[in-house]
């Protein structure tokens, strides 16, 4: 199921004739099919296509670089001094969280395994990605395209702006340097800490454009851990849900906290892609998030109590959540896609 804003209706939207099952993900108005021959983004709307290169088609920057290893006390292997691409690019589990069309010449992607990801960069067309092969791996919760540059979210709230450069032989995109512009300064305490009440939180970070400003939004799952049998597995179940907004500062190089952002205004959060819509000419009530069950399947941190899951929206105003279309429901098995939100006019 492909949710869209286009028209709100207790109708599914139909596709009709078109071949898209087995989709990965969604990037605006196009749905992405990562093959060995390429990477295709496919508009259903207007059926226009997009090819990038394989995720397996890799120029590494610099090249001939080779991953470094150290033994602990107990003989295993961990990366040395710290994990990047060349310690990951060879994994099974290796896939694309997100990818953004930021314009006809440029697409970055977030490539990784479970919470350990790279940005990397290329043209449409192009016969390979860019990487920097000695940069940190991190555990990049997000990224966006904002006022002409790349923001790039890690889970510890820090926001890294991507420059991008042309390599002076050949032309093509390169990431030329990450550098940090906002320090994150979430009270941990809050993700180590819980109570037989609220239960153990996890935490989901979203980027995302609102009326001239980037927001950075928090999400808090409350999580239970039900009684089990002596030996028996634990099992992590997903609760209720809480967010908190925070508006990029960039002159002083902090985030501020957002109580209201306008009757107007809805956001559309998803793994794979999020955007800040203009909803009074859909006959919709503004100052509310609307949110997926959507986890990655190589990054599972809970289960839920039903197999039974849908889209849900948080009043920002009153801090209730409700079922916006209770009609609308998806099973979560491992041969289905997740759903996502799809964008017609982007």
């Amino acid at each position: 199921m492909v949710p869209s804003t286009a028209s709100p209706t207790t109708k599914p939207y139909c596709f009709r004739g078109c071949g898209f099952a087995g989709y990965k993900g969604v990037c605006g108005s196009c749905l992405v099919f990562p093959r060995d021959d390429g990477c295709f983004l496919v508009n259903p709307f207007s059926r226009a296509v997009v090819t990038l290169p394989p995720l397996l088609s890799v120029r590494l920057r610099p090249p001939n670089v080779v991953a470094k290893w150290s033994l602990d006390e107990h003989g295993s292997k961990f990366a040395d001094p710290y994990t990047t691409w060349m310690h990951i690019n060879k994994s099974k589990k290796l896939h694309a969280i997100k990818l953004i069309l930021c314009s006809s010449n440029l697409v970055p992607a977030l490539v990784g395994v479970e919470h350990t990801s790279q940005i990397l960069i290329c043209q449409p067309g192009a016969l390979s990605w860019s990487v920097r092969t000695c940069d940190e791996c991190k555990d990049f919760e997000d990224m966006a395209f904002y006022k002409g540059k790349l923001y790039a979210l890690d889970d510890d709230e820090n926001l890294l702006v991507v420059n991008i450069s042309n390599d002076q032989s050949t032309g093509d995109l390169q990431v030329s340097r990450i550098g940090r512009v906002i320090e994150g300064k979430a009270d941990f305490r809050l993700y180590h800490v819980g109570s037989e009440e609220n239960g153990l939180p996890v935490k989901k970070l979203y980027l995302v454009e609102s009326r001239g400003m980037l927001l950075m939004v928090r999400r808090n799952i409350w999580c239970q851990v039900p009684e089990v049998r002596p030996g028996g597995p634990r099992k992590i179940i997903a609760g209720r849900s809480e967010f908190e907004v925070f508006e990029a500062d960039f002159e002083h190089s902090r985030w501020i906290k957002v109580s209201i952002m306008g009757d107007d205004q809805v956001l559309f959060l998803g793994r794979r892609c999020s955007r800040a819509v203009a909803v009074s000419r859909y006959g919709l009530l503004g100052n509310r998030i609307f949110f997926l069950d959507d986890d990655d399947e190589y990054r599972v941190d809970y289960s839920y109590v039903e197999e039974n899951t849908s889209c849900n929206a948080y009043d920002m105003r009153l801090g209730d959540i409700s079922s916006p279309h209770p009609m609308i429901s998806w099973k979560r098995r491992k041969e289905m896609r997740l759903a996502a939100w799809l964008f017609p006019q982007d």
